[in-house]
């Protein structure tokens, strides 16, 4: 079973001022029967511009939201409608696999006639290495143009491929949608780049390269050549996100379909609640979680399938689900804390038998996934469960403040 991806594993965390967690997710094989064989969502509004559905519905990775996007060689009609793409919180800026962009040829994004590529690593010692593009990105129908991605791509200059793409910093690229279990992976964080100043005036930064035939070397890059999340770059619909899913019962569901609304308080349709609690974030795009009477720093992601977090009380499942809690059914709760001290808000969360849970052929969605974590307060998809979650970009302001910044 593939480990979760928690976050970023940031390979020079000290210079990289900017740069936030990751997504991902666990996938998990299916047995015999068990679960709720039922479907609940939300009404989407496909007449809306700046409205995506959100679908959960893959037995074999559980809790895994995806969206659909368009992508375009800038300026031309030369476009593919890409579905199954991972919607992820957690981190910044479209990747797509390059077997997904079959027929488009995209442009190379350069420094100074350099190519530029990259090299992300997760905690779960796997990675995505390619090569940096532009693309036109349209989501729902709004269109971000000339947008910087990264096309994930682990024969890319194969033979010169970074030290820092290999063992012991990543022990697997992704070679494909199909080991991978999606075709890209959509960053819609609070950051406007996924690293940030960092990667700008550090060219030892471990993250971004320039290749020839004879190696590769790091390479400085500036902000608006470095992997751009296309929210950002939206023409009206740029200063965040709302988030909205229904309620998910114990045991799970075949299917959740949740909405994606671009935009907070830009339309008529994006207004937020004015009883909404709004958490600041620090510069990592992270906040405070008391759980236990211990204080840790934590994040919102949806590309974590699941709720993890450090329990000595909870039983630990056994291989090969290791990863996972395999506890009776039971109500916990944590205190969340804004950068700087404000506001607090209390949070209540289910935690079940993973082991369980994942016998279902069926079910795809569960409100009570859990795990152990690597450190800090990961508050993944099931977070998301019967809430309204909004995403505040970065510098960028709105009817709730200035970002970045989570609200609910």
């Amino acid at each position: 079973m593939k480990s979760n991806r928690l976050f970023f594993l940031y390979l020079v965390a000290v210079l990289l001022a900017g740069c936030g967690g990751g997504g991902g997710g666990s996938s998990a094989s299916s047995a015999s029967s068990g679960g709720s064989n039922v479907n609940v969502g939300l009404v989407i509004d496909k007449s809306a511009p700046n409205v995506l559905a959100v679908t959960v519905n893959d037995p074999s990775y559980p809790n895994k939201p995806t969206v659909t996007v368009t992508v375009c060689a800038p300026g031309t009609t030369n476009c593919k409608t890409i579905n199954n793409v991972l919607l992820d919180t957690g981190s910044y800026g479209l990747r797509i696999f390059n077997q997904a962009l079959s027929g488009i040829s995209l442009p190379q994004v350069t420094v100074n006639s350099a190519p530029v590529s990259e090299c992300i690593a997760y905690v779960d010692g796997s990675g995505d290495w390619g090569p940096v593009q532009s693309a036109d990105i349209t989501l729902g129908k709004e269109t971000a143009s000339n947008v910087p991605i990264q096309v994930i791509d682990a024969g890319y200059f194969a033979s010169t491929i970074p030290s820092q793409c290999k063992s012991p910093n990543i022990s697997a690229l992704d070679q494909g949608p199909a080991s991978a279990g999606f075709n890209g992976i959509l960053g819609v964080g609070v950051f406007a780049q996924d690293c940030g100043q960092g990667c700008e005036s550090n060219a030892n930064n471990g993250l971004y390269f320039s290749c020839s035939g004879s190696g590769c070397s790091q390479l400085a890059v500036p902000l608006a050549s470095q992997v751009q999340n296309p929210l950002a770059l939206l023409p009206l619909d740029n200063n965040g996100l709302i988030l909205q899913f229904p309620s998910v019962p114990s045991d799970g569901v075949q299917s959740v379909t949740g909405r994606l609304t671009l935009g907070v308080g830009t339309r008529s349709n994006n207004t937020p609640s004015p009883n909404v609690k709004v958490y600041p974030t620090d510069g990592n795009g992270e906040f405070s979680t008391i759980f236990r009477g211990n204080t840790v720093t934590s994040f919102i992601d949806t590309g974590s399938n699941g709720l993890f977090f450090d329990d000595s009380s909870l039983q630990v499942c056994s291989s090969p689900y290791q990863e996972w809690y395999c506890a009776q059914l039971q109500t916990l709760s944590a205190t969340n804390v804004g950068n700087g001290g404000s506001p607090t808000g209390s949070v209540s969360f289910r935690i079940g038998n993973a082991a369980d849970l994942f016998q279902s052929p069926s079910n795809a969605a569960f409100a009570e996934l859990g795990g152990t974590s690597v450190g800090g307060f990961d508050w993944g998809l099931p977070f998301f469960f019967g809430r309204t979650v909004v995403v505040g970009m970065e510098g960028v302001a709105s009817p709730l403040g200035q970002g970045p910044y989570w609200a609910y």
